[in-house]
């Protein structure tokens, strides 16, 4: 029996999870990579009390130099996609940002011939409908000057990089018996690393130890609340909280709920900011890219159930 507070808890971590969208840009004048450096510094200390708490676990696991490897791909596929997604806010509107950050059910069928996996129709099927929503909401770039085609195409690229950081910590976790948080602290940490030199290599204003533009510039009081939102909101309140309520509910609903972000992120950008919303064709296409990823999801867990 699933209890009564597991739905409420379910439709927090969503909403949370989908304001993050919205913070990220209200932090606009800070340069994206290091803000996305800046939210995965603040998550690991978040992480670290419950890392402390899993530390004894470590002792029963037989960590290989594959292990470490595929550690540190997950890592660079979580800085990667975090980089390219704040990248994207800036650069398109934060509901095309995550459309298209969320697409990636349909990079996941992209790669499943290369991975040797069988497609069935239902793969098929539904990217198919949800190349052609995608598609269509790309009609936006042409009447908006909020909608780019960069800024969607960068989308894009972070669902790529989310994927490897999927299967990596779908090995780890499942096949190789990591506990969540020995496991979460360091690929988050090591996002932070890897964005923050890849801030100060490529956004020129960044300085790695100024107080304002520096690595650890979020500590400033013009940026430390929203930084520490975005750390215990989205972060601890959001993916914590679908870890939790996954223990009770079947991984496809969560997968499907988490396809409501766009939606979400779209009404809480409208009560903060009000405006008229998105454009026509994303009205049109965007349902149509939600429906091919919901259904590509609902097809990958009959798969796996035939395979069990």
């Amino acid at each position: 029996m699933i209890p009564l507070y597991i739905w409420p808890l379910f439709a927090l971590a969503l909403v949370a999870i989908s304001s993050a969208g919205l913070v990220f840009q209200e932090l606009g004048e800070v340069p994206p990579l290091l803000r996305a450096s800046w939210r995965m510094q603040a998550t690991s200390l978040v992480l670290l009390p419950l890392f402390l708490w899993q530390w004894q676990l470590l002792r029963k696991l037989q960590i290989s130099l594959q292990d470490i490897l595929i550690l540190l791909g997950s890592s660079v596929c979580l800085g990667m996609h975090f980089g390219f997604w704040v990248w994207s806010l800036d650069h398109t509107s934060l509901v095309h940002s995550l459309l298209f950050v969320t697409s990636h059910p349909l990079v996941i069928v992209a790669l499943m011939p290369i991975l040797g996996q069988h497609l069935r129709k239902g793969h098929i099927w539904g990217t198919a409908l949800g190349v052609l929503g995608a598609l269509i909401t790309l009609k936006d770039t042409e009447d908006s000057g909020t909608v780019t085609l960069i800024g969607d195409l960068v989308a894009i690229a972070g669902a790529v990089a989310v994927v490897g950081y999927f299967y990596a910590g779908h090995h780890l976790r499942s096949k190789r018996q990591w506990p969540i948080f020995v496991y979460a602290l360091p690929v988050t940490m090591l996002a932070g690393i890897w964005l923050g030199l890849a801030s100060w290599a490529w956004e020129e204003s960044v300085a790695p130890f100024s107080s304002n533009w520096g690595w650890f510039g979020w500590w400033e009081s013009d940026w430390i609340w929203a930084v520490a939102y975005l750390a215990f909101g989205p972060g601890l309140c959001g993916h914590t909280g679908l870890n939790t309520v996954m223990r009770y509910l079947p991984p496809v609903v969560v997968s499907v709920g988490m396809l409501l972000e766009p939606l979400l992120g779209g009404i809480i950008e409208w009560f903060w900011r009000g405006g008229t919303g998105p454009g026509f064709w994303t009205w049109l296409g965007a349902p149509l890219l939600l429906i091919g990823a919901g259904w590509v999801t609902l097809t990958n867990a009959r798969s796996e159930e035939m395979r069990e």
